[in-house]
């Protein structure tokens, strides 16, 4: 029985990420699709929320277990029994970073391999911090999130109100 891990900070998941993880259970006995609780990134959402998000897209597939971590993803995965890593892959720079990750987990765990997905065409400019910019700029992300993700953004962005650009802070894309 194959165990692989698809661990991330999915803040938030969208249809991307959801794509990687239902073809990934259908790959590996069980995928555990794990968020990390400690990213060196400005969150919009909590752990708990995230873990929400990915618990309702993985609910048709009884192969896939959500679940949260920290420290050392290999660490983790060994943990788990898990033996395969899985990444998603949209565009060159994604392969060079993950590439990097996937030799630097096997410095730390040579009997965990990486197995890297190419998204689907229609996902492959979706990112967490592209559609969270759309949203905070006022732009439609309802092709881009399940409208349970939908609702919940903008509903955290209703929160944050007009002062709300110094509580989550975003990466441009542009910078």
């Amino acid at each position: 029985m194959t165990i692989a891990i698809y661990p991330g900070s999915f803040d938030p998941i969208h249809f991307g990420h959801i794509d990687i993880a239902t073809r990934a259970a259908k790959i590996f006995d069980t995928l555990i699709w794990a968020v990390y609780d400690r990213p060196l990134k400005n969150l919009m959402f909590s752990v708990e929320e995230r873990l929400e998000f990915m618990r309702q897209a993985a609910h048709d597939f009884p192969n896939i277990k959500v679940m949260p971590y920290h420290g050392l993803t290999v660490e983790f995965a060994r943990s788990q029994n898990a033996t395969v890593m899985v990444r998603g892959l949209r565009v060159t720079y994604d392969f060079e970073m993950e590439y990097q990750t996937a030799l630097a987990n096997r410095q730390l765990a040579a009997d965990i391999d990486t197995v890297c997905l190419m998204t689907s065409l229609q996902h492959a400019f979706v990112s967490s911090t592209n559609l969270k910019e759309i949203a905070f700029l006022g732009g439609a992300i309802d092709d881009i999130v399940p409208p349970y993700v939908e609702a919940a953004v903008k509903k955290r962005l209703a929160q944050l109100g007009d002062g709300g650009s110094d509580k989550v802070s975003l990466v441009s894309l542009r910078e």
